[in-house]
């Protein structure tokens, strides 16, 4: 449905995006999962027309979209990861503001504003100002407003940044109801396991390129033979780091909020002679966690360093 190929775009020195190619299908959900200043931003502003590539280009079913293309734009829903509501309108006054922007006719306005209200949740406060609203209820609104119109794929820029744990569900529950629904839907993320549960397909992004993609099983098989050792130091994190990544079967270790997160192959096996180089290092063991593999693990082993650095 969705296709960019070769996209690129520089800020001065700064090359943001660089040679982003990327696919979305009929009724699935892509994911972008990288940490902030990824580029993930920037990829969804090219994919969305908002922004002119500097090379490459993006098309919706064969129609090129560009910031003065109208009709493609028409068929997407763009969900910014800044709030775009009017604070001293209600949220009926806003849904109904935008759906006119959308020219959606007063009738089917009407009962698109009702549809809306009830995916998200916030029929019982439809005429209460938005300026009164919790974060997590603005950006469920700020999602209704990318659905008003119907669109045929819906592009969410970290929707869930900043929300109580509460909203977050709600928010995903949405999510996953409108795919299950058949819409298509393009959702970026620097939360892992949002990742694994909404999306059918996850490009990882790191430092403007992707440097995976696929299933969640696809990426998590690149390294099935390795478990994943987290462990809690009294001691220098970094030195026992450098002495444990000597250890044969350590792929990696970096240090990740005050811990050292090793990849491992054969990871029960290899932790004796793991613990013994942190005794070697002169630090001692606090605290050991042994799991399998998942994506954060995946971006460990593409990049070195952990998601969330």
């Amino acid at each position: 449905m969705l296709s960019a190929h070769g996209l690129r775009k520089c800020f001065g020195d700064l090359v943001a995006v660089d040679d982003v190619s990327l696919t979305v299908a009929r009724g699935e959900t892509y994911g972008l999962l990288g940490p902030n200043g990824a580029g993930k931003t920037t990829t969804i502003s090219m994919l969305c027309g908002l922004v002119t590539p500097d090379a490459g280009e993006v098309a919706l079913e064969g129609e090129r979209i560009h910031p003065r293309a109208t009709a493609p734009k028409r068929r997407l829903g763009y969900v910014p990861q800044e709030i775009a509501l009017y604070p001293d309108l209600t949220a009926r006054e806003n849904l109904r503001f935008f759906g006119r922007l959308q020219g959606l006719g007063r009738d089917r306005l009407r009962a698109r504003i009702q549809q809306v209200l009830e995916v998200t949740g916030l029929t019982d406060r439809a005429d209460d100002r938005v300026s009164q609203f919790s974060g997590g209820m603005q950006r469920r609104l700020n999602i209704g407003v990318g659905l008003l119109h119907e669109p045929e794929l819906l592009i969410l820029d970290e929707p869930t940044v900043g929300v109580d744990p509460q909203s977050r569900n709600a928010i995903l529950a949405s999510v996953d109801a409108l795919a299950a629904e058949g819409l298509a839907v393009l959702y970026t993320t620097h939360y892992m396991e949002e990742a694994e549960r909404l999306c059918d397909r996850i490009a990882i992004m790191e430092s403007g390129r992707i440097v995976a993609e696929g299933s969640r099983r696809d990426l998590v098989g690149t390294i099935d033979e390795q478990g994943r050792i987290r462990l809690e130091v009294a001691g220098a994190a970094d030195e026992v780091a450098t002495a444990v990544a000597e250890v044969g079967g350590v792929q990696s270790a970096v240090v990740d909020q005050g811990a050292v997160v090793c990849l491992v192959d054969r990871a029960a096996v290899r932790l004796p002679a793991i613990l013994m180089a942190v005794g070697d290092a002169g630090a001692q063991v606090t605290g050991v966690e042994v799991r399998e593999p998942d994506l954060e693990d995946v971006f460990l082993h593409l990049t070195g360093r952990a998601l969330r650095d």
